[in-house]
Formats: structure tokens, sequence, C-alpha cells
């Protein structure tokens, strides 16, 4: 019998695959395959190395904003140092994401002492949204709240100076422990307690536009929400699902007693009206105050920490998952002693702010002592086999894979130990603004507590080489 003539020539049929089709091939399998697959041969080696795939897989772990943020910001680095702008290495610098170990603290300073600040407070907004830094409310010394509304411009390139500007509109009233979430190009702020203790469940849209002319304008609105609200709260927690929904959870009710509740607002196209409805599920976190709520992309959301009913702080991790149309609660189950230094995880008004590399970055709060941190902790719930994230988290060379939790170090300037702070990461999540807190401070003759509130602006930033 003769022998059958191999019509692919020399050559196996993989190689032959054009080098376009080989690109979307290659985007659709996670790090692991690809790094496995720039093994097999020195053509698709150079390929699988290359800084335009490695800059699409950023694009697709991370999104495409933060790698835009990335790339003008280091474009402007290089004009400011008259440098002729050079391709990033992208597969470094994903590596160097993900195997994230430190952070640079620095103090936001007026070198020139003419610039209005926001005054010190605690337990007030700080959002980051149309390139502009917004911060509103929060409480004060003698327990008095504050109904004063800063923006501060950004833009794709961060700044070590803000130019704050005050928005006098006295909407909403004064309040503090309000939850507000930035949705789509919007705030959306939620309830909150004012001076007199009285708690509130009135819901507002901001909206923030930036002209290159005219400076910053704000404008506050009531939203209409019909007959159906959550039950008036403070220091609850809450966060975006998508472009216009928003969830909040937990926080103190009427009585003073800690709430467990789940609820969910939808907006209409326009902002002008919305409607809430409460999600029941079971299982579902238990009751609580002070804990944070973050959206980490898709339809996820993860909740850590916070005071129970017992007035005890937890440390525990929920994951809530709004796909397939399901909207359900799933606890992360850890051990803290399988943690290095993880017995000082469980707190309360802490900071917990997605970063690049869609992981949380906690910072700060304090234990059930009272006693006050000024650690960093990354988060990392796509370490998790069990749970479908994007991305997949690479092995690398020492075939290890990163774990849930990991505390990292901090360079540069050390701030005071702070909680009921709050804080907020730029387009690129490469850099989170930190603004005011609870610290601890001298004894006064008439008080014994030893906290002061705090005025302090800080820029922390992801310790990256590029």
């Amino acid at each position: 019998m003769a022998e059958s003539s191999n019509s692919y020539g020399p050559w196996s049929p993989i190689t032959n695959i054009a080098q376009d089709h080989l690109f979307s091939i290659l985007l659709l399998l996670p790090i692991d395959s690809i790094l496995s697959f720039a093994m097999t041969c020195k053509r698709f080696r150079s390929f699988t190395y290359s800084d335009s795939l490695w800059e699409s897989i950023c694009r697709r772990d991370w999104g495409s904003t933060s790698v835009d943020a990335i790339k003008s910001a280091s474009a402007s680095a290089d004009s400011r140092q008259h440098q002729q702008h050079n391709q990033l290495p992208w597969m470094e610098l994903y590596r160097q994401v993900y195997q994230l170990d430190s952070v640079s603290c620095n103090r936001l300073s007026d070198p020139d002492g003419d610039l209005v600040f926001p005054g010190p407070r605690a337990s007030h907004s700080l959002n980051f949204v149309s390139g502009c830094l917004v911060l509103f409310g929060g409480g004060c010394e003698g327990g008095r709240h504050l109904d004063d509304t800063w923006v501060a411009y950004i833009g794709n390139d961060f700044k070590r100076t803000l130019n704050w500007q005050k928005i006098n509109s006295g909407i909403p009233t004064g309040r503090f422990g309000h939850s507000c979430v930035v949705v789509g190009d919007s705030v959306v702020l939620f309830g909150g307690i004012n001076d007199h203790g009285i708690r509130q469940n009135d819901t507002w849209v901001g909206q923030v536009v930036f002209h290159e002319t005219l400076g910053i304008t704000m404008s506050w609105t009531l939203l209409d929400v019909g007959p159906i609200a959550p039950p008036p709260r403070g220091a609850h927690a809450g966060c975006c699902i998508d472009k216009k929904t928003m969830l909040i959870h937990g926080g103190i009710g009427l009585s003073g007693l800690r709430l467990g509740d789940t609820w969910v607002l939808d907006l209409s196209e326009n902002f002008l009206f919305g409607t809430w409805h409460e999600v029941t599920t079971h299982p579902s976190p238990a009751a609580r105050s002070g804990h944070s709520l973050t959206y980490i992309g898709g339809n996820q959301m993860v909740l850590f920490g916070g005071r129970g009913l017992g007035y005890e702080v937890l440390n525990d991790v929920w994951l809530f998952d709004s796909s397939d149309g399901r909207l359900r609660w799933l606890q992360l189950l850890f051990e803290l002693r399988s943690i290095p230094e993880g017995l000082s995880l469980p707190r309360v008004g802490h900071s917990a702010t997605l970063i690049l590399g869609g992981r949380l970055l906690i910072y700060g709060g304090e234990d059930s002592y009272r006693h006050r941190k000024d650690d960093f902790w990354v988060l990392d719930i796509s370490s998790i086999p069990s749970i479908k994230m994007a991305p997949m988290m690479p092995k690398w060379k020492n075939g290890s894979i990163a774990k849930m939790w990991r505390r990292i170090k901090s360079r540069g300037y050390k701030p005071n130990c702070r909680s009921f702070h709050q804080a907020c990461a730029d387009h690129s999540g490469r850099y989170l603004y930190v603004f005011g807190g609870m610290v601890d401070g001298l004894l006064q003759p008439s008080g014994s507590s030893g906290l002061r509130f705090d005025g302090e602006h800080l820029l922390v930033e992801l310790v990256l080489q590029i």
C-alpha cells in the first residue's frame, strides 16, 4: 500500500495559523496556558512575549480604562523629562502587579501655603468620578455633622498637589456615615446620620462636569424613588453593580440596632428616578456596621469586616454575585491562623479599594479594643480555585499562586494609624487618594478618648518599576 502523503509539508499545521488568529486564540486562554504555549517553539515564544500581546492581555484582565490611564501617565512623564516615549514593558508590568509587595505613601502638601483644603473629618465620602475627587460631609469635632461638598480635578495624571474647590450648594443636608457610590458618570448618595442622631434614608444623585475654561461644576438632585426605600440608617456600606444599579448592606438603624439587610437600587436611564427593592437570600452576611462593600468587576462585589450585633469586630469575607440574573451571597471561608500576621485582620472603619489587577487594597481601621491600624493588605479572591474570576492568576516560574490574603509593606511617609477615613483610586488603579479619619491624639482636659479628627491628605502608590 502506498504511503499517504503529508499535505501540510514539513511544518506542523499550528504554525500555519495566521498571526491575528493566533492573537485572538491566546486572548481566550488563562495566563498559565499562554506561558506554556510560549515554550513550544522559538517563533511562538517571540510572539507570546511581545508587548502588543501583553498590552491586550492587560486590557482583558484590567480593563481599557486602567491601561489607557497608565499609558497617558507614562507619556506625560516622558514629556516632562523631554524623553522619547517608548512602549511600556507590559509583560513585566503584569508580573509586577500580581507580585505586588509594597506601596509608597506620600503626604500631599501645599508648597505655597495659599490653597484651601477641606477641614478634618471622619465617616465622610470620597469618590473619583469624571476625572475628579468628590468629597462630601462627615463628622467633625464636637459631634457635629458637615454638609460641604469639595471637588478637585485629577484627570488621567496623578497629582501631588490638590486644588480643592468648595461647592456651596447646601444640599444634601449635613450627615456622616452615609454611603456614596460612583454609578456611571455620577455619584449616588444614600442615608447617613446627622448631629442629632437622626438616621436618613433619602437618595441623592451628584453630577460633576469638568470644563477646560469654566472649571468644575457639580449639582446635587434628590432622587425620586417612589414609596419604597430602605429603612433609615448610617454606617452602612454600598457599591455599584453596573452603570445603572447600586447595592447597600447593613448599618445602624433607627433604634441603634445593627442591620443585616441587602437592598438594590435600579436607576432610570436619565437618573431622574429609581426603584429600591430588598434582596433576601440564604445564606447572607450577619448584621453589622462600619464594614466595606466593593465592586470588583463583572457582576461581583466583596464585603469585608465591620462590627457585629455583639459589638464584636469581624473578619469574614462575602461575595455578592448577580450573574445569570440571580442575586446571591457566598461566604469565602479561611483560617486566620493560616495567614501570616492574620490575627490582626479583624477590623471596622477600614477602607477597601479596587486596585490595578482586580484586587482589593485594605487599609487601616480599628480592632475590638479601638486600637487603630496603619497596615495594608491585599485581598485577592481570584486565587480561590472554586470561584470563576477573570483574570486567572499566573503561576509564573516558581509555580506558586498568590494567596487570598497578603500583607504588604509601606514605604515613604508614615501616616498616623486611622479609622473611618475614606480612600478611592484614580482611573489607572495605581494611585489611591486617602483623606481624614479618626487618629490617636493628645489627651485633652475636656475628654478622655485621646481621639482627634484628621485632615491629612495621602497619596498611596503601588510600587511598580515602569
